[in-house]
């Protein structure tokens, strides 16, 4: 159990931590966020506590690194992605299918809820916000395949058992 504890820990702050050193510009605010390949591994590694590494890394990168401060829309987006990507990676396996999960998941996380929350709370036009968070739901998922491939590399140099 120390273990599990110690392994989520280190991998919120390594989420956090990536995710405010290492973002590459991409367009206006959107970044290749390097966070969500450590939030892949989680969701593989610690199912559905990849919520919690998501949720709180974000909320802590948002919190201590962002200019913008802390972002309802990012946490809550992550906590999803975290959430149904964690649950579904104990049941599939499949490299391909695992993918088609992590579509699915940023899809609700980034093009639903985000999309719904920065709407209502800033009373951005959807057809404005929606042509913004497609691209980042793009970019993010990206990154996430990346992180799928790393976990790939990483499990057959490793032992990486749950």
């Amino acid at each position: 159990m120390s273990k599990r504890i110690t392994g989520i820990a280190v991998l919120t702050a390594l989420y956090c931590a990536l995710s405010a050193m290492m973002k590459i510009p991409f367009i206006g605010a959107i970044s290749l966020d390097l966070g969500y390949i450590v939030l892949t591994i989680g969701c593989i590694m610690f199912g559905p506590f990849g919520a919690f590494i998501g949720g709180v890394g974000c909320g802590l990168e948002s919190l201590l690194f962002s200019p913008y401060g802390f972002s309802i829309s990012w946490f809550v987006a992550n906590v999803i992605i975290g959430l149904g990507c964690g649950l579904a990676f104990k049941k599939v396996k499949n490299f391909w299918l695992r993918l088609v999960v992590i579509v699915i998941f940023v899809g609700i996380g980034m093009l639903g809820a985000k999309t719904a929350i920065e709407c209502y709370l800033y009373h951005i036009p959807f057809g404005i916000k929606i042509i913004k968070n497609l691209v980042a739901f793009g970019v993010d998922t990206f990154v996430m395949a990346v992180g799928l491939v790393i976990y790939k590399a990483l499990e057959k140099r490793v032992n990486l058992k749950n």
